[in-house]
């Protein structure tokens, strides 16, 4: 299991895992849920681009992560594109009660990580949240059809009901520690979040308990 770790211990190495999809699909609710284990109900949009950095023991690698969460909406996808750069890790996320955030993730999403991404192998996994709900309409079997046709890894979540959240961060990061052309020249070559952004908050100490 990954665990939090003290902010002010060493690391052995720094990922960029980046947040991708529709607006409304639970992209921040994840990000609260394994970096802060809270719920908000009622979250507004992310506006722009948001971070979080969560401090984890994975595979025996102390790993520093900067997670960044998207905007899902259309007009705010200019502001986004340059934090695709540096990425290690994308989730796609869809909710599995509204088919057209599972479509939008081959029509949009994967076509825009193509298109911004630095990282040629970066690890991707396919996310598919809200799972607690009744009125599902996406079933996991095409969820992991599709996942497995895009070459990605595949994780079905609940924000809310607190399910499978942290374990779908740490099988991506382990993944990304299996691939060792994610790791070459160390923390040093990753962009850091650029605090003067207005819509980019860094997560205080108390996000990465």
């Amino acid at each position: 299991m990954a665990r939090s770790i003290g902010t002010q211990e060493p690391f052995d190495h720094l990922l960029k895992i980046l947040l991708l999809g529709n607006s409304g699909v639970g992209k921040s609710s994840l990000l609260n849920r394994f970096a802060s284990d809270e719920f908000e109900d009622n979250s507004q949009p992310t506006i722009g681009v948001d971070f979080k950095v969560k401090y984890v023991n994975v595979g025996g690698k102390r790993v520093k992560l900067t997670i960044w969460d998207t905007a899902g909406q259309e007009r705010f996808r200019t502001l986004t594109s340059s934090y695709y750069r540096g990425a290690q890790g994308v989730i796609f996320t869809y909710d599995v009660t509204r088919p057209d955030t599972f479509s939008d993730l081959d029509d949009i999403w994967m076509r825009e990580l193509d298109m911004y991404s630095t990282v040629e192998n970066s690890v991707k996994m396919v996310v598919a949240n809200k799972i607690d709900l009744e009125s599902r309409e996406v079933s996991k079997v095409d969820g992991e059809m599709f996942a497995r046709k895009q070459g990605c890894l595949f994780a079905e979540t609940s924000a809310k009901a607190d399910v499978a959240v942290s374990q779908a961060f740490e099988e991506l990061v382990l993944k990304i520690l299996e691939t060792p052309a994610l790791l070459d020249g160390g923390p040093a070559t990753h962009p850091k979040p650029t605090l003067g952004s207005a819509s980019a908050s860094p997560s205080t100490p108390s996000c990465c308990g």
